[in-house]
């Protein structure tokens, strides 16, 4: 019984709490997990995307409102307190559970992430304290999702790019060990026939529109409607 005591107390020391990263064996710095970091930009993304979507196709801000909210306090809760206790990154974890860990620097992650609290901070100030919008708040609403889906999709931290202009030491583990001098491996290199294929297909989708489009522009029919039906809308369209 005192034993467990003894734990709870370790867990809820004011250290534990209010420390930044993960130690972990074999690292000699504070890390964290790029996979649950990828998976909780992932939800965010998500939802900032469609709150965005909503407030631009039906002019309806309170799911913004409410997304905006919940950006701001993980991001509190991630830079002041604890990645351990951010619900994203709690989400993200039981995510990805199964999968093997890739440990990144905690340094420059907490860097992108004062970058994300601050855009955060004035989304809130302009759109739910002032209850305002304007081209000044969807520039930045626009770059928290450019953010969050290079973190989530591509495994590039944008914020972490920053990191270096304003510390001196180097970024270290960084995902994908971008930070690591070393060579391509011949998976990684591009031939110049690929680039060419790259080029051809937008040349193709761009051919492909100029030709369609006005064919894909008629409104498609429901699959399993009748032709009497269709002939009936046709008439009463006349």
């Amino acid at each position: 019984m005192k034993e467990n005591e003894i734990n709870i107390k370790k867990y809820f020391s004011v250290n534990k709490i209010l420390k930044f990263g993960e130690d972990v064996t074999g690292y000699d710095i504070p890390v964290l997990n790029e996979r649950e970091i990828r998976a909780a930009a992932g939800l965010l993304f998500v939802i900032m995307f469609f709150s965005i979507l909503l407030a631009i196709l039906k002019g309806n801000f309170l799911m913004l409102k409410y997304a905006i909210t919940a950006f701001l306090t993980d991001m509190f809760i991630r830079v002041f307190i604890n990645p351990e206790f951010s619900p994203f990154l709690i989400a993200g974890r039981l995510i990805v559970r199964n999968q093997v860990p890739e440990y990144v620097g905690a340094a420059q992650k907490k860097f992108a992430w004062i970058i994300g609290l601050v855009l955060s901070a004035t989304i809130f100030t302009l759109v739910v304290v002032v209850n305002s919008y304007s081209p000044i708040s969807g520039i930045i609403c626009m770059i928290c999702l450019v953010f969050l889906f290079f973190e989530t999709a591509f495994g590039i931290c944008l914020g972490c790019k920053f990191y270096k202009i304003f510390y001196k030491e180097k970024a270290r583990y960084c995902p994908g060990e971008v930070c690591a001098v070393k060579s391509k491996h011949d998976i990684q290199k591009t031939s110049g026939i690929k680039i060419f294929i790259v080029f051809a297909f937008i040349t193709y989708i761009f051919l492909t529109v100029v030709a369609f489009n006005d064919e894909f522009k008629k409104r498609p029919t429901y699959l399993f409607e009748n032709k009497s039906s269709i002939n009936e809308n046709k008439n009463l369209k006349k």
